[in-house]
């Protein structure tokens, strides 16, 4: 299926589940609706077309699927609304951080500096040491967890060098929305604070914010080098992205459908796993190439992670999930 054919049906507005219809034989017609914030070529996009291609071939129904892409349909702290209320779309791809509200511990899994290289991330993610707070994210949310894809780097994006701790020391800079995100970043010296992605750019235009962190799909999909050009590899996340789907939806489903689903999710997440992060150095090294950034290794990394792990255990005990942290950790 293609990008193109995924959205050709119509979108039907805030109805609690997108077009469940009795045919003659008493089948039933399905329309899920997705949404991404990103082009037809992002990572994201291509593991939801991925994922509709699986249940496409494992679903023996009738099932269509309506992407909309390049934030046609909000950002992500609207779609964890629509999906928590069942409304607009039932499925997409979202950062932890964007579903703190309704599951505090859910940020967990995107902590900085929580996972050790790419080989640890991936143990954890094919695992089920992550059940708990899929749990919780369904419990408090309704929504859930059918598989896990992300895999880019995230390194800090400023308007002006940073090379050390001492040039970290006070840097103003948009971090997600979880209170993690801020409490890691303050620890580092640095003065984080929480602001809507898409007015990321803006801030850092008219000196708001001197920067952020980002891995490096989304800097080169959205040109935040033409306002801050120089990357610094902290390499502090392997980014975690759940493909998430609205309960309500999921129970609306018939139970071939829900199964498909299942399989396709954790199918298509090993998919976007392996495609982001083969793709992130990549993406680099092209904006290198393009002259649009210029990269610089932070110096004495090592000392980040002593400064860190003393948040990362007291967010870990404030939640109740100290032995989770630990079960990460031993992976």
């Amino acid at each position: 299926m293609t990008i193109q054919q995924s959205t050709r049906a119509l979108f039907t507005g805030a109805a609690l589940f997108g077009a469940l219809a009795a045919s003659g034989a008493g089948a039933q017609e399905v329309t899920l609706r997705g949404a991404s914030m990103f082009d037809e070529a992002h990572a994201f996009t291509r593991t939801m077309v991925r994922f509709a291609e699986l249940v496409e071939e494992k679903y023996d129904g009738d099932v269509t699927f309506d992407l909309r892409l390049n934030g046609e349909l909000g950002v992500e702290a609207d779609y964890v609304t629509f999906l928590q209320q069942g409304v607009a779309i039932d499925y997409t791809i979202m950062a932890p951080s964007n579903m703190a509200t309704f599951a505090p511990a859910i940020p967990l899994m995107d902590m900085p500096f929580l996972f050790r290289d790419l080989a640890h991330w991936e143990a954890v993610l094919s695992s089920d040491v992550l059940a708990p707070l899929e749990a919780e994210l369904l419990e408090k949310a309704d929504i859930m967890i059918i598989g896990y894809t992300g895999g880019g780097v995230r390194n800090i994006l400023s308007s002006q060098p940073i090379r050390n701790i001492d040039e970290l020391a006070g840097f103003r800079m948009r971090v997600m929305g979880a209170p993690i995100q801020a409490q890691i970043f303050s620890a580092l010296n640095a003065a984080p604070s929480a602001i809507a992605y898409n007015e990321v750019y803006n801030a850092i235009q008219t000196g708001v914010i001197s920067g952020f962190e980002n891995e490096a799909a989304s800097i080169q999909n959205l040109k935040f080098y033409e306002v801050a050009p120089y990357v610094t590899l902290t390499q502090h996340t392997i980014t975690v992205r759940p493909i998430v789907m609205s309960g309500k939806t999921f129970r609306s489903l018939p139970e071939d459908l829900q199964a498909a689903i299942l399989e396709a999710g954790a199918e298509a997440g090993a998919y976007g796993r392996a495609l982001e992060s083969s793709e992130d150095g990549i993406k680099l090294q092209e904006m290198v190439d393009a002259g649009q950034i210029t990269l610089f290794e932070f110096e004495n990394r090592d000392a980040l992670l002593d400064m860190v792990t003393p948040v990362q255990d007291a967010f870990a005990a404030d939640l109740g999930a100290t032995a989770l942290l630990e079960a990460i950790r031993a992976k």
